[in-house]
């Protein structure tokens, strides 16, 4: 069974910069697409950043220029580098981890950004 587990969430002020943990335990591959997601009070989850097996990368509107995904396939962690946070960037990150055959999520790792 593959686990995932958030870390580097917190409390920033607006313009700060954050970066986001995924560590994945039990087996896993390369070929996997690792994504982040995040849901914010009374909002649907959305999709926040990819990355798939053949490293390519896709980024949601309102965060390209400032987000930054990137994997480390023998460590088995998944990046997502924060900067120049806005309070809209305030929500619960969730790390996902999928391919052809399974779907695993974390329990997510809160992010808050002051103005």
């Amino acid at each position: 069974q593959v686990q995932l587990v958030e870390s580097g969430g917190g409390l920033v002020q607006a313009g700060g910069s954050l970066r986001l943990f995924c560590a994945a335990s039990g087996v896993i591959f390369n070929f996997d697409t690792v994504g982040w997601f995040r849901q914010a009070p009374g909002k649907q989850r959305e999709l926040v950043a990819t990355y798939n097996g053949r490293g390519m990368t896709n980024y949601a509107d309102s965060v390209k220029g400032r987000f930054t995904m990137s994997r480390h396939n023998a460590k088995k962690t998944v990046y997502l580098q924060m900067n120049s946070l806005k309070p809209e960037d305030t929500a619960v990150y969730y790390c996902n981890r999928k391919n052809g055959y399974s779907d695993y999520w974390g329990q997510g790792t809160q992010v808050i950004v002051s103005s």
